[in-house]
């Protein structure tokens, strides 16, 4: 039975040739029986169009939107996210000044330069970070620094702070902390910094925060009215139905939707990706489960140490009333 996208994209496979040439091949056979049954079927249905591809994968994200071999795709996303028009100009190493081995906990990481000099970094997370702001803060701080140090080696003797451009950190998550679930009718989160006094001042540190599960709540039973929300229905959605109202409204979608399964033609190569973003949303799930865990602890070590100041504090008190009353004591003792 062919899936509601074939019709759209007639290369897709059809489920039962799929798992035949997958069976007859020794290595991929091997392959697909070491995923959890759950992981078959996210492969299969993706591949035969059951549902759609999870763009956000690292693997997948840098396919089709490779900013390298089809930049206007990722010049328009940036655009439309940030506002204005944007080129990009390079594509910049990203892992080299991650903090320790946070990039392990990322399923999509990159760092572009735009052509005004402006750093972007994109970034999506399977599950939401404890304490976003102060991580984001950290990192975009880090890319800052980065910039700084090549422009000024670039510039020596004529470098000027003007010479330091816009720090952009644009965050995907896919299950985002409770932060976010308090607003759920928003999915755009922007953040710079400002005075209280009207001052205005550039410091170059500018966020945007984007919960693509709140964004699916949303679009629910929803025609997709812009192109912001044509992009993140892109890069979030694998409901059919969602698909095929995308390429209808706008479809200009299509072509990077047939790339997708022009991918998937070559089953060994797709096969591979999706064995590598299975071990990063291992590694991803596992260091989860570190924070959460060290998360009750320090909360349980604050309790506790709440718990001791004030059985302290009741202990002082106590020796003071019995101050108190030996003190009174021996007031009444003196007047017998």
């Amino acid at each position: 039975m062919s899936s509601k996208l074939a019709k759209y994209f007639p290369i897709i496979h059809e489920r039962g040739k799929l798992l035949d040439q997958i069976q007859s091949t020794p290595l991929l056979r091997h392959q697909f029986n070491s995923w959890k049954k759950e992981e078959q079927k996210e492969f299969l249905d993706f591949c035969t169009g059951a549902k759609g591809v999870k763009l956000l994968y690292d693997s997948f994200f840098k396919e089709i939107l490779n900013p390298e071999y089809t930049p206007d795709r990722l010049n328009c996303l940036l655009s439309v996210l940030l506002g204005t028009n944007v080129t990009i100009k390079y594509v910049l190493p990203g892992d080299s000044t991650r903090i320790a081995d946070e990039s392990s906990l990322l399923i999509m990481d990159i760092v572009v330069e735009l052509d005004d000099g402006s750093l972007v970094n994109v970034e999506a997370q399977k599950i939401g970070y404890a304490f976003p702001g102060q991580r984001s803060a950290c990192y975009s701080a880090d890319l800052l620094l980065r910039q700084y140090k090549r422009v000024r080696d670039v510039k020596k003797e004529k470098f000027r702070y003007t010479d330091v451009k816009e720090v952009y950190t644009i965050i995907f998550i896919e299950e985002s902390p409770k932060e976010f679930q308090q607003f759920p009718a928003e999915y755009l989160h922007y953040f710079e910094q400002r005075s209280n006094t009207g001052l205005e001042l550039d410091l170059l540190q500018k966020y945007l925060f984007i919960p693509l599960d709140i964004f699916g709540q949303n679009i629910q039973n929803k025609d997709i009215s812009n192109e912001t929300e044509a992009w993140l229905a892109f890069l979030s959605q694998d409901d059919p139905e969602i698909i095929i109202r995308l390429i209808n409204t706008y479809p200009e979608f299509k072509s990077m939707y047939e790339d997708v399964y022009r991918l998937c033609e070559n089953i060994e190569r797709v096969m591979g990706m999706f064995s590598e973003e299975l071990r990063i949303l291992d590694r991803n799930t596992v260091q989860y489960m570190i924070d959460e865990m060290q998360a009750e602890i320090d909360n349980q070590k604050a309790e506790l140490a709440d718990k001791d100041a004030r059985l302290q504090e009741g202990l002082r008190e106590i020796e003071l009333l019995r101050q108190r009353i030996a003190e009174l004591e021996k007031a009444i003792g003196q007047k017998h």
